[in-house]
C-alpha cells in the first residue's frame, strides 16, 4: 500500500521548511532502491491555517456586565479585554478589544442593537450588534484624564463620562465625540467642602427630569446638577465613602451604599441630612447607640413594585466578625431579609425588571450575579429566592479540567440516548420559570455529523457534551467516585502517596461510540470500566480486581558488548495470578516486614450500589502497593469492545484484562517486553536507522557503543 507524506504540510504549520529540506538532503543519499514510493504531493502549508472557532467556558476573569431588557441579552466583559455576548440558549458570541486592556463598565443602547464599552487604559467603543459579527464603529481616547463611571440614560444620546480628577465630560453617542459640556469638580461642590471630592462613581439622571444629572464623588459628597442652568440645584454630604447611588422611580427619593456598612435615603430636597440610616449586617447596640461598623457596601439597587414594598438589593456589607463567611448578596423586602450566599466572590449584579422606563414601577424578576467564576440568576417571583438552572455551558471547569477527549462522526442515535438518559438527572431546587435571557435569534448553520466531546474532572465526573452545534450543550454527566467510600476524617484518608487532593481525578478516557462501552483512569492507579444501560440497576456486589504491577530489576548493568542483560524478577510474577473479583479491597495491609503489601489506593464500596440509567459499573480494577511502594500511575489506556479486553500500563508494564470473565490476561514489567525470554525477540532500536543501508548495521556489531 503506498504512504501519503503529509510531512511537509505539518513543518510549514510550525517551523517552516527548514526540517523538510534536511529530510529531502537524506533521501537524496539513499540507492534509489531502498526509496519508499510516494505521491507527489499537492498540498502545501499555505492551504492550511489554524484558527478558532468556537470558545466556550465561563468568561476568563470577568470584570463587567450589562443587560438589554428589552431585546433580552446579556454582555460580560472581562480583565483581558474581551466581550461575550449572551442570549437564548444556544445564542452566544465572543468579541475582543485589540488592545486588550480591561473593560471596566459596558452600557447597552437598549433596543437599538448597540454597546458602549470603557476600558482601563480610557478609552471608550461603540460597537455595533446588529450585523453577524459584531464590530467597534467608533472609538474615543481620554488623554488627560482617567475614566471612573458611564452613564447613558434611555432613549438619550447623550453619554456622561466621570474621571478620576472628579469632572465629568458630555459625549455625543451618534457621533462619538465629546460636545464641550464639561461639569467641573468644583464648581459642581463649590463650597460645601474644602477638599477635592474624589473620583466620580456614579452618575444618573433623575427619572422624572432628564435634566437634573446626580452625581456621587468618592468622598461621601452627593450633587444634584441642573444641566439647563449648569449648576447644582442641591449637594448632599456624608462622612462616610460612597460606593453607589440608586434613585427610586418616582424622583423624589435615592439612595446610596458607603464603606461602613451603612445605607443612607435621602429625601431630594432635604439635603441636611438623611431620612433614613440602614446597617443590613450591623448589630443593634443598646441606648441607641450607632451599630459597629461593617464591611464595604459595593453596590444597591433600589425596585419598586406596585403591589408591595420596594426590594433593596445590596453586595457586601457583613459584618467584621463574619470571618471566612462566603460572598453574600442580600434582598431587603419589606421587614424580611435574605442573605445567599455565593461560591465566589461577586463581581457585578443586575436587577432585571419588566420596564425598560425609569420613571415607571420596575416590578423586579430576578437578579443576575455575576461572580468571578460563573454567572448565577435568581428567581424574586418565588418563595425562598431559587435560582434558574443555567442553559450555558459555563460550567466546563466546574471542577477543573484533567482530561478531555474529542469524538466526530458519532452513530445518530448516541447524542439522543445520552440525553433521555441525562434528563434524568435534572437537580430539583430551581426555578420553575424559563430562563429569561431568552433574545437573539439561532444561526442557520446545519449540523453536518455528530459530534462529542467528553471532559475528565479533577473530582472523578465525567461530562458528555454535545459538540456538533456551535455551542456545547451538556448531554450526561457521571460521578466515578461514587464506587469508592468517601474517607469521613484525616485518619480514613486514601492510603495513596499519588497525590495529596482530588484522589479521583480523571486522567485518560476510551470510548467507543458504537458499542457505548467506556473505560477510564484515574490519578489512583485505578480503571473502572462502564457499560451503557438504559434501566435502573442495584449492584449487590461490585466487581473489582486487583493488579500487581511493580517489578523489581537486580543487578542490572550497561550491557556492554554481547553481554545479555539478566532475567527481570517480576514483583507478581510472570505468569498472571489474578486475584479473584471480590466486593471490597484486600485486608491485607502490610507485608512480613511491616511494608504496606497488596492494597490499594481507593476502597471499594461493599455495599449495594444504585445506579440510575446511563452508565454502570461493568468492573474495578486497582494496582496495589508492592513491598512498599505505591503503584504508579497509569499513563496509557485502550479498551476493545468486541474482544472484550481493557488494556492499560504504566512506567513498570503492561496488562490486559478481559472485563467480562473479569480475569487477568497478561501481566507483563516494561523490560520483560525485551527480555530473553520472549521467543520473539526484537532489539529496541531507531526507525531513522533502520531505514539506513546495509552497511550501517555491520558498523552497529563492530562498535559496542551504537
Amino acid at each position: 500500500m503506498r504512504k501519503f507524506n503529509i510531512r511537509k504540510v505539518l513543518d510549514g504549520l510550525t517551523a517552516g521548511s527548514s526540517s523538510a529540506s534536511q529530510q529531502q538532503q537524506q533521501q537524496q543519499q539513499h540507492p534509489p532502491g531502498n526509496r519508499e514510493p510516494e505521491i507527489q504531493e499537492t498540498l502545501q502549508s499555505e492551504h492550511f491555517q489554524l484558527c478558532k472557532t468556537v470558545r466556550h467556558g465561563f468568561p476568563y476573569q470577568p470584570s463587567a456586565l450589562a443587560f438589554d431588557p428589552v431585546q433580552k441579552i446579556l454582555a460580560v466583559g472581562t480583565q483581558t479585554g474581551a466581550l461575550r455576548l449572551f442570549g437564548r440558549p444556544g445564542v452566544e458570541c465572543y468579541c475582543q478589544h485589540d488592545s486588550g486592556a480591561a473593560v471596566i463598565q459596558l452600557q447597552f443602547l437598549i433596543n437599538e442593537g448597540a454597546l458602549v464599552s470603557a476600558l482601563a487604559d480610557d478609552t471608550l467603543h461603540l460597537w455595533n450588534l446588529r450585523q453577524k459579527r459584531p464590530a467597534i464603529l467608533h472609538s474615543l481616547k481620554f488623554c488627560r484624564e482617567r475614566v471612573t463611571f458611564c452613564h447613558l440614560p434611555f432613549q438619550s444620546k447623550w453619554l456622561y463620562v466621570g474621571t478620576e480628577r472628579g469632572n465629568i465630560h458630555i459625549v455625543n453617542v451618534e457621533s462619538f465625540t465629546l460636545s464641550g459640556y464639561v461639569i467641573m469638580w468644583n464648581k459642581a461642590i463649590e463650597l460645601s467642602s474644602k477638599s477635592h471630592p474624589g473620583p466620580v462613581v456614579h452618575i444618573s439622571d433623575n427619572p422624572m427630569d432628564e435634566g437634573k444629572l446626580l452625581i456621587g464623588f468618592e468622598s461621601g459628597t452627593v450633587v444634584l446638577w441642573d444641566l439647563k442652568s449648569k449648576k447644582a440645584d442641591y449637594r448632599y454630604t456624608y462622612d462616610e465613602a460612597i460606593h453607589s447611588v440608586a434613585w427610586h422611580h418616582e424622583g423624589k427619593q435615592f439612595i446610596c451604599s458607603h464603606s461602613d456598612g451603612t445605607l443612607t435615603i435621602w429625601n431630594v430636597r432635604s439635603p441636611t441630612k438623611p431620612v433614613q440610616t440602614i446597617t443590613p449586617h450591623g448589630k443593634q447596640l443598646k441606648d441607641g447607640k450607632k451599630p459597629e461598623p461593617c464591611k464595604p457596601i459595593l453596590k444597591v439597587e433600589f425596585k419598586t413594585t406596585r403591589s408591595g414594598e420596594p426590594f433593596i438589593i445590596l453586595s457586601g456589607g457583613l459584618s467584621y466578625d463574619t470571618v471566612g463567611r462566603r460572598p453574600c448578596l442580600t434582598v431587603m423586602h419589606g421587614k424580611s431579609t435574605a442573605v445567599l450566599e455565593m461560591d465566589y466572590s461577586i463581581v457585578d449584579f443586575l436587577t432585571l425588571c419588566e420596564t425598560p422606563y425609569p420613571n415607571d414601577f420596575q416590578e423586579p424578576y430576578a437578579v443576575v450575579v455575576l461572580l468571578e467564576k460563573d454567572l448565577v440568576l435568581i428567581d424574586l417571583a418565588q418563595n425562598g429566592y431559587p435560582i434558574f438552572e443555567n442553559p450555558y455551558p459555563l460550567s466546563i471547569h466546574e471542577s477543573p479540567v484533567t482530561c478531555c477527549e474529542y469524538f466526530a462522526d458519532c452513530p445518530v442515535d448516541l447524542i439522543p440516548a445520552l440525553y433521555s438518559v441525562g434528563a434524568r438527572q435534572k437537580r430539583q431546587g430551581y426555578s420553575k420559570k424559563e430562563w429569561p435571557i431568552n433574545g437573539g435569534n439561532w444561526g442557520l448553520g446545519a449540523q453536518s455529523y455528530p459530534e462529542i466531546i467528553i471532559t475528565g474532572h479533577a473530582d472523578g465526573s465525567l461530562k458528555f457534551w454535545d459538540a456538533s452545534a456551535i455551542t456545547l450543550q451538556v448531554l450526561y454527566k457521571l460521578k466515578t467516585s461514587k464506587v469508592f467510600e468517601k474517607s469521613r476524617n484525616k485518619d480514613e484518608r486514601p492510603n495513596t502517596d499519588i497525590v495529596d487532593e482530588d484522589p479521583y481525578a480523571i486522567q485518560i478516557i476510551s470510548w467507543c461510540p458504537e458499542s457505548r462501552m467506556l473505560c477510564i483512569a484515574g490519578v489512583s492507579a485505578h480503571v473502572i470500566i462502564y457499560r451503557f444501560s438504559k434501566q435502573e440497576v442495584i449492584t449487590e456486589v461490585i466487581p473489582m480486581l486487583e493488579v500487581r504491577l511493580l517489578y523489581e530489576i537486580n543487578d542490572v548493568e550497561t550491557p556492554e558488548g554481547e553481554q545479555a542483560p539478566p532475567l527481570p524478577t517480576p514483583g507478581g510474577g510472570s505468569n498472571p495470578q489474578p486475584i479473584p473479583p471480590q466486593s471490597h479491597p484486600s485486608t491485607s495491609s502490610s507485608s512480613s516486614d511491616g511494608l504496606r503489601d497488596n492494597v490499594p489506593c481507593l476502597k471499594v464500596k461493599n455495599s449495594p450500589l444504585k445506579q440510575s440509567p446511563g452508565y454502570q459499573t461493568e468492573l474495578v480494577i486497582q494496582l496495589v502497593w508492592v513491598g512498599g511502594e505505591p503503584p504508579q500511575q497509569i499513563t496509557s489506556l485502550a479498551v476493545n469492545s468486541s474482544y472484550g479486553l481493557v488494556v492499560f500500563g504504566n512506567c513498570n508494564g503492561i496488562a490486559m484484562v478481559d472485563y467480562l470473565q473479569k480475569a487477568v490476561l497478561l501481566n507483563l514489567g516494561t523490560i520483560e517486553l525485551y527480555g530473553s525470554n520472549d521467543p520473539y525477540r526484537r532489539e529496541p532500536r531507531s526507525p531513522r536507522k533502520s531505514r539506513q543501508p546495509s552497511g550501517g548495521k555491520k558498523k552497529r556489531k563492530e562498535n559496542p557503543e551504537l
